[in-house]
């Protein structure tokens, strides 16, 4: 084991770890941690936890101000009782877009973490698991622990050149797990490579998949022409262009599918989609307690699902599950989706700080495509396929629900045709 508490204090402690974390351990924490038997799965592991996920004994903010002063937590979620008992060595407690309801990752309260991969100029994390990517992408933790409603772990992971996987919602348990929608929400993990993924996965599910590369030869890819590729940037339309061309020619069948179904999505989430009323009826008591303090984007938001009627909502509810089987059925010839995690690159912090209309129209490209997943019920990887010296852009794998064994042994091998990082040892920090 490889740990150095002291320099992972120093570490801490640099202007590129800003607003990284929100709550940080000791050295004599984690060198206790660091005691557990090398025979625990995760034994030496330095794992950043989301805010929104419960700490025995610490406040879960999730991001809010409006938190502070609620009692502290009587027992650990679910997830950190399962990695606790894994040996892994909790370095702190992330930052995080407030309430989790936002995939661009500005934070007004507590701060912004910057994207690690463009030194000279501060661009947005991506949310809204923001501060678990860039421990991660810095260096300062093996893995971090986010929560993904509608990407949320993957659209972090494809802005700043990690893994991220989703998967099908009942695998990991939620309890302990601050509410944003119980419909779509999701416990994961950001990784740099697909083997650490799973690891982390093993433990938070207790039933580890398969880690063994799927043969690429034969493997049938849908690449949606409905939703997922409109308004991609050059350089989001190069990659995917040159994966697609990479997958052919290692025996990869590219199928073009129309999948209409994905364009009703909007229309059947109608009169406010399952976020807002599901949030909204989560948090309301702490929309009302202080107003003021809540972010006025997340805010807005949230308010869209006030005074929505039962009947509307059990309407949402029929109306997904009957398009989940739509949706199943136009893939059912298929062996996964495949399509750019997200249609850009990392866009600049300041103008979406500053801009509302930039902010929610940013907001609304990077949530599009992963979103459709959390709708699908589905499982999903997001791997880095930029080239080196590139910004990172994200390529997404996604299969329907309960496909996650097999899904996983496809983004091993897609991985090591693709990613600039599987050939790359991870830096560290520490």
């Amino acid at each position: 084991m490889n740990f150095d508490p002291q320099n992972l204090q120093i570490a801490l402690q640099s202007p590129r770890a800003a607003a990284v974390f929100t709550q940080v351990g000791s050295p004599a924490t984690w060198e206790a941690q660091a005691l557990a038997p090398d025979t625990l799965p995760l034994a030496g592991w330095t794992v950043a936890v989301k805010d929104n996920l419960d700490v025995k004994g610490q406040v879960t903010r999730a991001g809010s101000r409006v938190c502070a002063d609620e009692p502290p937590a009587a027992q650990d979620a679910s997830a950190i009782a399962r990695l606790r008992g894994a040996g892994a060595i909790f370095i702190g407690r992330t930052n995080m877009s407030e309430f989790a309801f936002s995939g661009v990752g500005i934070n007004p309260h507590f701060g912004t973490p910057a994207n690690p991969a463009d030194p000279d100029r501060a661009r947005i994390p991506g949310g809204s698991s923001s501060g678990s990517a860039v421990a991660v992408a810095l260096g300062l933790a093996r893995a971090g622990i986010g929560t993904d409603t509608g990407g949320s772990v993957r659209i972090p992971a494809a802005l700043c050149g990690l893994v991220g996987y989703k998967a099908t919602q009942a695998r990991i348990p939620l309890q302990g797990v601050m509410e944003l929608s119980r419909s779509l929400d999701t416990v994961g993990a950001l990784t740099r490579n697909v083997a650490d993924n799973l690891a982390i996965d093993a433990v938070l599910s207790g039933a580890g998949l398969p880690r063994v590369a799927r043969p690429l030869s034969g493997v049938r890819l849908a690449v949606p022409q409905t939703v997922f590729l409109d308004d991609l940037t050059p350089a989001v339309a190069a990659a995917f262009a040159r994966v697609l061309r990479q997958l052919s020619q290692a025996g990869a069948q590219i199928i073009d599918l129309p999948l209409r179904e994905f364009s009703e999505v909007a229309p059947r989430s109608q009169p406010a989609g399952l976020s807002p009323v599901e949030g909204f009826a989560a948090h309301r008591h702490r929309l009302a307690r202080d107003p003021a303090a809540v972010d006025p984007r997340v805010m807005a938001r949230m308010k869209l699902g006030e005074g929505i009627l039962a009947c509307d909502y059990l309407g949402l509810l029929d109306r997904r599950r009957e398009w989940i089987g739509l949706a199943n059925a136009a893939l059912a010839d298929v062996d996964a989706l495949i399509c750019p995690t997200v249609p850009m690159q990392a866009p600049e912090l300041a103008p979406l700080r500053d801009d509302d209309e930039a902010f929610f129209h940013v907001n609304r490209l990077l949530l599009r495509n992963p979103s459709m997943i959390n709708y699908w019920d589905g499982c999903a990887w997001s791997l880095p396929c930029h080239e080196p010296g590139e910004l990172p852009i994200g390529l997404m794998l996604a299969a329907p629900h309960g496909r996650d064994a097999e899904l996983a042994g496809l983004a091993l091998s897609l991985e090591a045709l693709v990613s600039p990082l599987s050939s790359e040892a991870p830096p560290h920090a520490l």
